[in-house]
């Protein structure tokens, strides 16, 4: 079964191209003019096996918020797409997540609700030249569109760098299993509702 959609996103602000393929192996094709926001969405692919392309470009002279945001909105749209009916799927996926000094919990359920629980509080206002709040804008934009419900717990930290780092590699481990086919249930919804569209 191939898991694969493409999303183009166009507006004012942004322009971005997202593709991703669900049974992929963790292959990425990733430029956004934000070097930290694509060296964070090189980690998701890689650690969730998922393929992933994102070319996009922004108003980057007015601020980052725009790409960061629209670039979330497109990845989760893409994800989606991909998900189809999400018959099949595990549905659930969890992570606890070291690196160094942080340690970061991320739980996911592809229910088609979206809900974020942001618990994670940044030591610094910037990582180089960049806001680290945007980075919670992409996760809500990012779960607003693959309809989920999306837990983000940091546990432990004292760098910036390393804390976003760990919310990236959580959330794709989590992913990780969440899209997982269950083999025993393949063309099962798991939902006893029989439906886990989004809305």
């Amino acid at each position: 079964m191939q898991r694969i959609a493409q999303v183009k996103r166009i507006t004012n602000e942004t322009s971005i191209f997202v593709c991703v393929n669900l049974e992929g192996s963790g292959s990425y094709d990733v430029s956004t003019g934000i070097g930290l926001l694509d060296h964070m969405l090189e980690q998701l692919s890689c650690h969730s096996l998922i393929d992933l392309t994102v070319n996009g470009c922004g108003d980057l002279h007015v601020d980052d918020h725009h790409t960061i945001e629209d670039s979330g909105y497109a990845v989760g749209s893409a994800v989606s797409q991909a998900l189809g009916e999400r018959r099949g799927i595990t549905r659930y996926g969890y992570c606890i997540l070291p690196m160094d000094d942080a340690l970061t919990r991320v739980a996911i359920d592809l229910s088609g609700r979206s809900f974020l629980s942001w618990n994670v509080k940044l030591p610094t206002q910037k990582i180089g030249t960049l806001d680290t709040e945007l980075f919670k804008e992409w996760f809500r934009a990012f779960t607003q569109n693959v309809g989920a419900t999306v837990h983000i717990d940091n546990l432990k930290g004292e760098n910036s760098h390393h804390i976003v780092e760990t919310c990236f590699k959580g959330l794709a481990y989590a992913m990780r299993a969440a899209v997982e086919i269950n083999l025993r249930k393949s063309n099962s919804l798991a939902s006893t509702k029989g439906n886990l569209k989004i809305g």
